[in-house]
């Protein structure tokens, strides 16, 4: 009876763990990436068809959509929030795309984005710096990252563009881009 009572416990507390880990709060307010700044985000990242984009903080999926759709580039979307990857999936289903692109619901700290030769982000400033140690050990050399509005910090860019402010809602944020290639290990 006593076993059965601690198993029991156990099989509640596991999954009391795992329905915390799924509400753990978001590290970034969704905030939609405007059109203008996809189009300009790929065109930094010199995005074309051999290349497989991820996007860190995926949201709806319309970076990965659009290299797909644009430039026949593969493409994986990654976010925590599982309403945002419902969204992506069927909006990639919309678009025709979803035999090129895939969305995972992962925490971005913990996925695996070693196969990516393009990363796209939009997030915020403590998150980019919190994450420049995992791009700079998990990415080969040559992969180019690229950020909408936030740099890294001390990271400096290799290049930055800017679109001219328009009166979309967001005309604040997604104005000023970043791009950084991940370089080959020093000795």
């Amino acid at each position: 009876m006593l076993r059965r009572t601690l198993l029991a416990l156990f099989a509640i507390t596991v999954v009391s763990a795992q329905e915390a880990k799924k509400k753990r709060p978001l590290d970034v307010p969704y905030v939609p990436t405007t059109e203008a700044a996809v189009a300009e985000m790929l065109k930094l990242g010199k995005v074309s068809k051999s290349d497989i984009l991820y996007d860190l903080g995926c949201g709806d999926g319309r970076i990965v959509i659009a290299a797909a759709k644009t430039y026949g580039a593969r493409g994986v979307g990654i976010d925590i929030d599982p309403d945002r990857i419902k969204e992506a999936r069927e909006n990639a289903k919309k678009a025709g795309v979803e035999h090129l692109v895939r969305f995972e619901e992962k925490d971005l700290f913990e996925a695996d984005f070693r196969e990516a030769t393009v990363v796209t982000l939009f997030l915020l400033p403590r998150i980019n710096l919190k994450l420049q140690p995992k791009l700079l050990k998990d990415l080969k050399p040559g992969t180019r990252v690229v950020s909408n509005t936030f740099d890294m910090g001390e990271w400096k860019a290799e290049k930055e563009t800017s679109l001219t402010p328009s009166d979309d809602e967001y005309s604040g944020l997604s104005q000023k881009f970043f791009l950084w290639t991940i370089p080959a290990p020093t000795k």
